[in-house]
């Protein structure tokens, strides 16, 4: 039987609950090179293991590609998003990660990405980074803007001195629960592919589907996390708190696979529109092709300020 608190798209129900996301701090970055595969190339290497701060400090992806006219050396680039708890923290990871990955990419080049506003906050890209050049480093002001000219053998690594950081969202999501594993990762995919047309936001994780997803605690003292067993189809019968019981919900005896799609965005507004459109592809999927609901994960509004109500974003409440 359907909850009466649930609706319906599509033959997809649709949880009455939110998804709860906290602040975090952000940067985008262009990273530019000879080619747009060598773009890529340090792009991906920059936004490895950086899933979860969970563990990794950061959250980052690739947001989108650019053509030579996007960017600022009139080169083929990418943009990558970067996101941490911290502003401190942001700093280290991309210190880290543009002298590790980027500088040792053959050809690149790199620039920030966002707006300079008077007295914002800043994080390094070429001021530390110039140390490598052994002092034959030189470096240019254009336009206020100071650039960073390191020699390396392939000729020189140009970088802009620093980067704008701003707050930004980390941790909108949404489950997707299935009848099998074909089904939740058809609508993880459409979902995705769907979110990766918008600006602003990266779904950090491989592909952009997480299939760990987590609780807040574990009953083991060294955890800060732990599986959402209240979601794991292994575990119906064995938690009491199960989603996928058979008292569980609408759908509930069926579902064999659930997959998560996490959120960050430099905004509120980016989160809301990369939900929508997700739950709006993944809702095409439907039951044909496995997908029979659509859920999210919070923490009673205890974990952050940010909460994504999916009727809400919908626009639900009416017919289907």
């Amino acid at each position: 039987m359907t909850d009466p608190s649930s609706v319906q798209r599509n033959g997809v129900v649709i949880d009455q609950t939110f998804a709860e996301a906290f602040p975090m701090k952000a940067t985008r970055i262009v990273i530019t090179a000879h080619t747009l595969e060598w773009a890529r190339h340090a792009a991906v290497s920059a936004t490895g293991f950086a899933t979860s701060v969970i563990a990794c400090g950061c959250e980052a992806g690739i947001e989108r590609e650019l053509g030579p006219h996007e960017t600022p050396d009139g080169r083929p680039g990418v943009n990558v998003l970067i996101f941490s708890m911290s502003g401190k923290e942001l700093g280290k990871q991309l210190e880290r990660r543009v002298g590790q990955c980027v500088l040792t990419c053959p050809t690149t080049a790199v620039f920030a990405g966002l707006p300079r506003t008077a007295g914002g906050d800043v994080a390094a890209l070429g001021k530390n980074l110039r140390f490598f050049g052994d002092g034959w480093q030189i470096s240019k002001v254009i336009d206020g803007v100071r650039y960073w000219r390191v020699p390396v053998m392939d000729g020189e690594f140009v970088a802009q001195e620093d980067t704008p950081v701003v707050k930004a969202v980390g941790g909108g999501n949404l489950l997707l629960l299935a009848l099998d594993t074909d089904g939740a990762l058809a609508a993880a995919e459409a979902a995705v592919a769907a979110m990766k047309r918008l600006p602003n936001v990266v779904m950090p994780f491989p592909g952009g589907v997480v299939r760990s997803g987590s609780k807040v605690g574990s009953r083991y003292a060294n955890l800060n996390a732990s599986t959402n067993d209240a979601f794991c189809p292994s575990l119906v019968g064995l938690v009491p708190h199960s989603e996928l019981a058979s008292n569980g919900g609408t759908h509930a005896a069926q579902i064999g696979c659930v997959m998560e799609i996490v959120i960050d965005g430099l905004t509120e507004a980016d989160v809301a529109a990369a939900m929508r459109v997700g739950m709006e592809a993944a809702i095409g999927i439907g039951p044909a092709g496995g997908l029979l609901r659509i859920s999210a994960g919070n923490y009673g509004g205890k974990l952050g300020p940010f909460h994504f109500h999916l009727h809400k974003l919908l626009g639900a409440g009416d017919a289907p």
